[in-house]
């Protein structure tokens, strides 16, 4: 799937520990169909991109608040 991140507003985790530790996500779709992830020491670098549904389980599960 290739979602076009032109006009992406990327947002800090604020789950990030520290300036060593951040991600980043954006939402790519109308009204968040897809999300992206990506390392916010390398904003040129590969996307994770993820349907809304996808992120919804993401964030209601347990592995994330760890």
């Amino acid at each position: 799937m290739i979602t076009d991140q032109s006009n992406a507003r990327w947002f800090k985790s604020s789950r990030s520990a520290d300036a060593n530790e951040c991600v980043e996500i954006a939402f790519l779709g109308n009204r968040a169909s897809t999300v992206g992830v990506r390392d916010s020491k390398d904003p040129g670098g590969p996307v994770l991109v993820f349907s809304g549904e996808q992120w919804d389980r993401f964030l209601g599960s347990e592995i994330w608040r760890r």
